[in-house]
């Protein structure tokens, strides 16, 4: 693939990963490790090729197409429909459909309601007939499944806005909620921060109800005599559900009789915290689905398409397109530059490349202006904590999270720097405000302290789950843990605290659950490294529970991997086909847990190895990433790379823990 944003080139490095490795890797002592040795080698070289000459590495992110149809319901709703791109996203589009005419979240996956009507609709705006074989296949489908009415509520939010779903049958989301005290359980700020940034705008949004004229009619989509699924549709009537479908029915009841000045002041006061979130680049967040959100918003306000701020929005949704090779276009839902080029370097080190190689020195370098240095929504529940974070994308100071910057601090630990002072006041600033964002039970969650609460789960507004906050979770929680061992701080009160917390929060079966990454693997791959980093002795029980879940769970093949559905369904936790980042997450946590030699990492070398293609990488066509736990599944493109070169590094070197500073850290 080709992308608009953050093309990969070959940095200008005088040094060949295979001279840079040569003097670094053990003589092999059995074929499996010979034939690991070479993966390295090849490895090593294909990552440092793909380096951008400004110093990030970045693979495309690949989501369900429900995001290229709402690209195209917007550009229909905002009036700049374009032939070449609408082409181009249908194409995109047609070409992820399942045999049995639906879409699916996940590669291989069972088809998905609300993105099945999304991409149906989005087929329609380029072009395709409803007498079509794949439309027919696809609305037969949905009907079959109770119609549009039975969707999840995004589509129906986007339906409403060409009339095809009625707004009266939609949750009210009151503008009003912005003037909540940050501290009431029901707050904006109870909320995650990219929960956060649909509902201020869908507030907005829902206050105006813009409808544009439907260009046709989706009757096909609708099941005949279908129950309804707007707020009058059954559900509990006890309990916290039921409460807040009654609530939902006074706010209904109220919207005409709010007063006029309390709602312009209402929605005044939501778009001021709009535009005060705004990035660089024009995005909300670097999320492109945030930011279509804001546009509606601003657009719904009165903002013109040729306003500054609408401008610099839509030039950064055109940013996250991806134009392949045979002339389709997809969109990043999100952009992982930060991530993938500490991950990146990482790997690189683990495979032996010089802590000093002019590769490693432009990561480094670039990685340092991407350091935040203004408070964000987290100073919310830290008011008095000075910023120092990382996000995740290229443009993002309002959302720095806990995961990004433990993973940045761990690989400018690897780096020899051109200035080591200016290094370690980063590092210094990043983990000063990395411990202070820890949870009051211990742990960590991704961009928030504290947030724990479970009433916003409730909520009519969305229908996610229990993922409307930001609790702590087990991978971030350890990567901060590895983090703080890395840097000397073991007995870190902060430190021992986060390891009791992954230690009480160890599942049943010895794994530990994924927040981020599919699932339990991941979580594993995450948890076991930080432990035995700070401190937790090979033999202790945690440990080897762990090894004996990872045996258990071994394909027969080598290789592991875990099926998105064990988000739902417990019998498919650590139960997949073999994928690279997957089984290298496995291997991770083995090697970290003393088991180099044993036969189940022999057994996971020698798959990873024997699966690598010719031009050094890996071939992983399944999502392995996490956005929302069985709600959006994610697949990084520089997953399949690293991940495995991390694994296959750290075997060949007799690494066991990636938490090694390739200088003296800092007190």
């Amino acid at each position: 693939m080709t992308t608009t944003a953050g093309g990969a080139s070959r940095t200008n490095d005088p040094v060949p990963a295979a001279d840079a490795l040569a003097r670094y890797a053990l003589p092999a002592s059995h074929p499996v490790e010979e034939a690991a040795r070479r993966a390295v080698l090849r490895a090593a070289e294909h990552l440092l090729a793909r380096q951008h000459a400004e110093g990030y590495w970045k693979g495309v992110t690949q989501s369900d197409v429900a995001y290229e149809a709402q690209d195209l319901l917007l550009r229909r709703f905002l009036g700049i429909r374009d032939e070449r791109v609408t082409a181009a996203t249908g194409r995109w589009i047609r070409s992820r459909q399942r045999a049995d005419g639906t879409w699916s979240l996940v590669h291989d996956g069972p088809g998905h309601l609300g993105t099945t009507i999304q991409a149906y609709v989005a087929l329609r705006l380029a072009g395709d007939r409803p007498d079509q074989a794949h439309m027919l296949r696809c609305a037969a489908w949905v009907r079959s499944r109770g119609g549009v009415a039975a969707g999840e509520l995004t589509a129906r939010i986007w339906l409403a806005l060409f009339g095809w779903w009625s707004w009266d049958d939609l949750p009210e989301v009151p503008p009003e909620i912005i003037a909540l005290p940050a501290r009431a359980p029901l707050s904006i700020h109870s909320f995650n921060s990219w929960i956060r940034l649909v509902l201020v705008p869908l507030a907005v949004v829902s206050a105006h109800r813009p409808v544009r004229p439907a260009p046709f009619g989706i009757e096909e989509l609708f099941a005949p005599g279908g129950p309804p699924a707007g707020p009058a549709a059954a559900g509990p009537h006890g309990g916290w559900e039921g409460a807040f479908r009654r609530l939902d029915r006074v706010l209904r009841a109220c919207r005409g009789t709010t007063p006029g000045p309390v709602r312009r002041a209402a929605l005044t006061a939501c778009v001021r915290w709009i535009l005060e979130r705004q990035e660089a680049d024009g995005s909300w967040g670097g999320f492109g689905p945030m930011t279509g959100y804001a546009v509606l918003a601003l657009h719904a306000q009165g903002f013109p398409l040729d306003h500054p701020v609408l401008r610099a929005a839509l030039g950064a949704l055109e940013d996250s397109a991806v134009w392949t090779g045979d002339g389709m276009r997809m969109t990043e839902t999100v952009q992982s530059p930060v991530w993938d080029t500490a991950l990146s370097v990482t790997a690189l080190a683990d495979a032996g490349v010089p802590a000093g190689h002019p590769a490693l020195l432009g990561a480094a370098d670039w990685l340092l202006t991407r350091q935040t240095t203004r408070p964000g929504d987290w100073a919310v529940r830290r008011p008095r904590l000075a910023p120092g974070g990382w996000s995740f994308e290229f443009h993002n100071q309002t959302y720095p999270d806990n995961d990004d910057t433990s993973e940045v601090i761990l690989a400018l630990r690897r780096v020899a720097p051109r200035d080591e002072a200016r290094v370690d006041d980063a590092v210094e600033r990043a983990a000063r405000w990395t411990g202070g964002m820890q949870s009051r039970d211990g742990g960590w969650g991704a961009f928030d302290a504290d947030s724990t609460g479970t009433l916003v789960n409730r909520l009519p507004f969305f229908d996610i789950g229990d993922y409307c906050a930001d609790p702590p979770t087990a991978d971030v929680t350890a990567h901060v843990v590895e983090m703080l061992a890395a840097l000397g701080r073991r007995d870190d009160p902060r430190t021992r605290r986060g390891v009791r917390w992954l230690l009480d929060h160890q599942e049943d079966s010895g794994a530990w659950f994924g927040r981020w990454g599919m699932n339990h693997l991941y979580g594993t791959g995450c948890a076991v490294p930080a432990l035995v980093a700070a401190g937790v002795p090979h033999d202790a029980p945690a440990v080897r529970r762990a090894v004996a879940w990872l045996a258990s769970v071994q394909n027969a093949d080598g290789g592991w991997g875990e099926d998105w559905r064990s988000y739902d369904d417990p019998a498919f936790a650590g139960r997949g086909p073999s994928t690279p980042s997957q089984t290298a997450w496995a291997l991770l946590a083995l090697l970290a847990a003393g088991e180099r030699d044993g036969s189940a990492v022999r057994a996971g070398v020698a798959w990873l190895t024997g699966a690598q293609t010719e031009d050094g990488s890996w071939e992983e066509p399944q999502f392995t990433g996490t956005g929302v736990p069985g709600v959006q599944a994610l697949n990084y493109g520089l997953y399949r790379h690293v991940f495995p070169l991390t694994a296959l590094g750290r075997y060949t070197r007799r690494q066991n823990t990636g938490a090694v500073a390739a200088r003296s850290a800092p007190n």
